[in-house]
């Protein structure tokens, strides 16, 4: 039997990464963006708070750090990272128009070779005996739990023993649901996801509604990344150790319809699939079942991408001008 207690902290965990990929991307997407570069999205966000927190250990080597700079530094860093890679997407493909699709893909090449590259200086950098900077110190105020939750049994292993990115992120779902479909902003920026010629007629700024959306699902995306150094691998930085979450994001945005409350269950469920063989008991003859275990959430994936394109539903289907240019001219 699986430990539930265990499992679903882990589970959560596990899932807060995907969520914030998610949520960003489908900001992104709701404006007709498809980026495909969530995956170095959060290569550059995580590398960057790596970054800021690093200098900034190695500032107060002999002295006690402060919690709220602590947090403040990489996490600012992380955010102008990711808002950085944002702004290159939007200019190639927004003001420039190139394929979104190819410079997606690139983006994904850029962000995780940047983020091997200044990863590996760093490491030379601190003198590490092995391929990985720890910031441990930076990392304790990350994952640093509520003071009672420990006394609180199994509620409080389950629901608050989380460090504050693991709220932030459910947080941020429920806000980006709440401006799209409860703001005229929100309406506005579906409308150019869906028609930018209509909405350009209405009078809404369609290079305006790009940018900001694209930028801003970067940069959520991008605390994905910070999450996942800071807190779930406890400030341990180690190059290419992200595997495949961003990509398993950007299938969580098909998966949850472009919603981004349906996107928290969808995250917290790929999330236990992610980790599921961790805990499924398999004894020493049959340990290879653990590496087809290992391909659960793939097979999901793949299944729901099937389920997804025999939705007739139009409220089920991507916005009508996702990974399209928009030309005025053609109005």
């Amino acid at each position: 039997m699986i430990d539930i207690v265990a499992f679903i902290p882990r589970a959560i965990g596990q899932s807060v990464p995907l969520l914030l990929g998610c949520s960003g991307e489908i900001l992104t997407e709701k404006s007709g963006n498809l980026n495909l570069g969530i995956p170095g999205v959060m290569y550059v966000g995580g590398i960057s708070g790596v970054i800021g927190s690093f200098f900034y250990e190695q500032a107060c080597v002999n002295k006690e750090m402060n919690p709220l700079l602590a947090i403040l530094i990489p996490l600012l860093c992380s955010l102008v990272g990711s808002f950085i890679m944002g702004m290159i997407y939007c200019i190639l493909t927004v003001s420039l128009r190139a394929n979104q699709n190819v410079t997606g893909l690139a983006m994904t090449t850029f962000g995780v070779g940047i983020g091997n590259f200044f990863g590996g200086s760093l490491i030379k950098l601190s003198g590490a005996d092995v391929p990985s900077i720890a910031l441990s110190r930076t990392s304790g105020y990350f994952s640093k739990a509520l003071p009672f939750a420990a006394n609180l049994g199994w509620f409080g292993k389950i629901f608050l023993s989380y460090g504050f990115l693991c709220y932030l992120s459910f947080i941020i779902a429920i806000i980006a649901a709440l401006v799209l479909y409860k703001t005229r902003a929100g309406l506005h920026l579906r409308a150019v996801g869906e028609s930018p010629s209509t909405a350009d007629a209405a009078g809404i700024n369609v290079s305006k509604y790009k940018y900001v959306a694209t930028c801003v699902g970067c940069m959520i995306a991008g605390l994905g990344g910070l999450y996942y150094v800071m807190d779930y691998a406890s400030g341990v930085w180690s190059n290419d150790a992200f595997g495949d979450r961003g990509w398993l994001a950007i299938a969580l945005v098909i998966f949850s319809i472009w919603n981004p409350l349906i996107g928290i269950f969808a995250a917290i469920l790929f999330g236990g699939l992610y980790i599921v063989y961790l805990y499924i008991p398999t004894g020493m003859d049959y340990m290879e079942f653990k590496e087809l275990y290992k391909m659960i959430p793939y097979v999901v994936t793949l299944f729901v991408l099937v389920l997804t394109s025999m939705r007739n539903k139009r409220e089920n289907q991507p916005p009508a001008s996702l990974g399209l240019s928009y030309f005025r001219e053609e109005r």
